[in-house]
């Protein structure tokens, strides 16, 4: 059994892992994991438009993702610096809007190649981080406990070996070398390897949790990204860097793996019961603003759950009108309580505070 001191840098494996990945346990727990993301996949498909759900939730995972290296923004900083309304946004929440915008340019890259490629990664990290960093050439990168200051783990620390290691890695990714282990099991290994390359400065974390959700949009389990790991990671924090820890140390992979199919079927199951809300909730606006108002679209919906906080040039774009016509829309539903207005220097937003409710319950 190979062990590694915290201060010695680890070297990277060889991908595929030269040990048995898929154990009785895990054999037994991967069922459960797939169902639970095909009814999540079936569900996110019946939204009318899948933007809503990119926006929402790619929000709410941009927020927990961040939570999980300690950059911490409320829900109502969240959805006000959406708004770019000029002269307010907290760094935190300034950090978490580069990671929606990293998420976003991830999935369109996807979509595109079929593929996720080591310049689809720097692009990513490079939009996360709003620099052109790139991959570590510099050593003395060390991952240490925030309370003590101890060094817990040492990454590698020479470019070329980060280098070698990550193309290992995208070639894992994209089934060019050969592994017949399920896709969700491999999900759990790239993760891993990730990780503990550390390839970039800063973002690591935040880029292999995209990763995550990419992956499974490439291997057709879900359909856009709406499936969220962060929140499982930030509810058992300690237990995921100790099994990190331990696949490295001690080659133990399968308590890795089932935290990680853990956290895929419960996280499928708290999305599931999400998005019905949601679309319960859209459901009731759309009759209620159909049966009330002669300016009812869908467009008009779309926009409201698109955007929890939603302002003027919003609904301008997104219905082709005027600005007066915008701002009297929003106003008339504002009257009547469907959305609460807020005054912000000499302007307005509105805000759809049953679709926020669902975010913060």
């Amino acid at each position: 059994m190979r062990t590694i001191q915290a201060n010695v840098p680890w070297k990277p494996i060889l991908l595929p892992p030269d040990y048995e990945l898929e154990s009785r346990k895990i054999l037994k727990r991967l069922p459960a994991a797939h169902r639970a993301l095909a009814e999540l996949k079936g569900i996110g498909s019946t939204i009318p438009n899948q933007s809503i759900l990119l926006n929402t939730l790619g929000l709410q995972e941009a927020k927990d993702s961040s939570a999980v290296e300690n950059i911490i923004t409320t829900q109502d900083e969240l959805f006000t610096a959406e708004l770019n309304l000029a002269g307010w946004q907290s760094a935190a929440a300034k950090e978490v809007q580069h990671y929606a915008e990293a998420l976003k340019t991830g999935f369109k890259l996807v979509a595109q190649s079929e593929m996720i490629t080591s310049n689809h990664i720097l692009k990513i990290q490079s939009v996360l981080e709003n620099n052109e960093a790139g991959y570590r050439r510099l050593p003395g990168t060390l991952l240490k406990n925030t309370q003590t200051g101890e060094v817990v783990f040492t990454p590698p620390q020479d470019y070329d070996e980060i280098v070698a290691a990550m193309s290992n890695l995208v070639a894992f990714i994209n089934n060019e070398l050969p592994c017949d282990a399920d896709p969700l099991v491999k999900m759990a290994v790239i993760h891993f390897q990730f990780e503990s390359i550390h390839p970039f400065y800063d973002g690591n974390g935040r880029t292999g949790r995209i990763i995550n959700i990419l992956y499974l949009i490439l291997h057709s389990l879900l359909q856009s990204p709406v499936l969220y790991l962060s929140r499982h990671i930030i509810d058992n924090k300690s237990q995921y860097y100790q099994l990190l820890q331990n696949v490295r140390q001690k080659q133990e992979w399968e308590p890795w793996i089932l935290f990680m199919l853990d956290g895929i079927e419960q996280t499928s199951l708290d999305t599931i019961s999400l998005i019905v809300e949601i679309k319960r909730l859209m459901m009731d606006y759309k009759h209620r603003i159909r049966s009330n108002y002669k300016f009812y679209s869908q467009e008009l919906i779309n926009n409201l759950f698109r955007h929890p906080y939603t302002k003027i040039e919003f609904i301008q774009k997104d219905m082709e009108v005027s600005r007066i016509t915008a701002a009297a829309y929003l106003n008339r539903l504002a009257e009547d309580g469907l959305l609460t207005k807020k005054k912000f220097g000499v302007g307005n937003y509105y805000i759809n505070e049953p679709l926020v409710k669902l975010f913060t319950r």
